[in-house]
């Protein structure tokens, strides 16, 4: 990083973010920062929503932040700016020193070491420079709705298809001269559809959708239109069931859910706290020994790959759950000094805030049997496909979630059921797991195949 002069103009013209965060630093330290970092982010997102094929909200927007984080010693300070002007950037960096002087000490606070820091940026594939302008994505949104419409006759209504493109750059620095910079890029299309029964007049909906980094990957929209089609409809004629202990089966999108719940017991803040289940759990077993679970920051276009953390140190492939044992935690520097553990590469951070843990592609790695045969497996039980609310004691395990779904009779789905609450405990959840599926697709960070659970209380009528 070559030095600058903190007096001169600040230039940030022409994307030479990477230069503006230099000058940002350079004044930091002559105003007494002993330590400070910068995270620049500029982007630019599209999105438009049709309903009934009218367009109902186009919106286009450029965002350019600046993030600002000194120590002063072992006293800590975050502040944010859109306005790159030289004067709003010393302004900038003169209040966030003083805020700093004027907080208490931590003595955990501090950046990573250097010899941490990110070596190597590698190109994960993660950007594309497509660029989708409001007429195409209209026409793509549009595409996906009339598909949903035309499925079956008793599509009578629809919530609306969106589509959103968004393309951004992040440069991070800091005062030890580390200087790294990644673009990405996402594109997304979602419908969603209402179904009416023709004999109750009773409505239905549900929704499909796709997401990736490239263009060119995205689901077609006459395919997410169909499928958004397809669940609304086996929702109609929903029952209430009858109070009792079955096997449940989680769907690749409400297992995902189920693994964020697993992600958040993992994260640093909520360990250190007390406040995670997982807590001490370390070198435990927490699954069945044929269970995988992994984060993996380095996975080629990947939705949560990056090249380094939100602290400038380099991702990897972390194995959180190793055949069954609990192996890692997810961590960043902060939370790692707490609980005397080193990062894992986890910090996550929003411009403007200090880091904490998120994770990457976080996922169960998948079996080698495919859904329709679990299901077949499960001669009375339920195939969950929604969960609603979140009654979940993180301390505790307790899990208590309003779900909706399919009862299952004799290994096939025989018909909808709604209203109805199932309850257990994560810890034992995740011991009960008996199998997972092979169908794992990721359309998050977090991503999980079909998952089923022994046995659950499903409350009901």
């Amino acid at each position: 990083m070559h030095q600058q002069n903190p007096d001169r103009a600040i230039q940030p013209a022409n994307g030479h973010l990477a230069q503006l965060a230099a000058d940002v630093l350079a004044m930091a330290k002559k105003d007494g920062a002993t330590e400070a970092d910068v995270v620049v982010a500029d982007g630019e997102n599209l999105s438009v929503q049709v309903r009934l094929g009218a367009v109902d909200r186009l919106t286009k927007a450029r965002e350019k932040r600046l993030g600002l984080r000194v120590f002063v010693g072992k006293r800590s300070a975050t502040t944010s700016t859109s306005d790159f002007s030289s004067e709003s950037l010393r302004r900038l960096v003169s209040e966030t020193c003083t805020l700093a002087r004027a907080v208490v000490e931590d003595s955990m606070s501090g950046l990573p070491e250097p010899e941490q820091l990110a070596q190597e940026q590698p190109d994960l594939d993660i950007y594309d420079d497509t660029k989708v302008d409001a007429e195409r994505q209209i026409e793509l949104a549009k595409r996906a709705e009339s598909a949903a419409m035309a499925t079956d006759e008793r599509i009578a209504n629809s919530e609306g298809a969106d589509f959103d493109s968004s393309w951004g750059r992040v440069v991070l620095g800091n005062s030890h001269g580390f200087v790294g910079e990644y673009r990405s890029s996402s594109y997304s299309l979602a419908v969603s559809p209402v179904a009416v029964d023709p004999a109750s007049g009773a409505m239905q909906r549900d929704a499909w959708y796709d997401v990736q980094r490239k263009f060119i990957k995205l689901e077609t929209p006459e395919a997410i239109g169909i499928e958004a089609a397809k669940r609304t409809v086996r929702r109609l004629g929903a029952r209430k069931i009858a109070t009792k202990r079955v096997p449940v089966i989680f769907d690749r999108e409400t297992a995902g859910s189920l693994l964020g719940n697993l992600c958040s017991a993992a994260s640093g803040y909520g360990l250190y706290k007390g406040a995670s289940y997982l807590a001490g759990q370390l070198g435990q077993q927490v699954a069945p020994d044929w269970i995988t679970v992994v984060d993996d920051g380095r996975m080629i276009g990947g939705l949560g790959s990056r090249p380094f953390d939100g602290e400038g140190l380099p991702t990897r492939r972390n194995t959180i759950v190793d055949k069954g044992m609990l192996a890692s935690y997810l961590l960043d520097t902060y939370s790692g000094k707490k609980l005397g553990l080193p990062s894992t590469g986890n910090a996550s951070r929003s411009v403007g805030e200090s880091p904490s843990v998120g994770p990457t592609n976080f996922y169960l790695v998948p079996g080698t049997t495919p859904a329709e045969d679990i299901i077949r497996s499960v001669k009375d039980g339920l195939y969950v496909t929604e969960l609603i609310g979140f009654g979940i004691n993180m301390v505790t395990g307790d899990y208590s979630r309003g779900a909706g779904g399919f009862w299952i009779e004799n290994g096939q789905l025989a018909y909808p059921v709604e209203e109805i609450t199932i309850a257990g405990n994560l810890k034992r959840m995740f011991m009960d797991i008996e199998s997972v599926g092979s169908d794992l697709v990721f359309r998050g960070r977090i991503a999980s195949p079909t998952l089923k659970i022994a046995e659950m209380m499903v409350a009901g009528s």
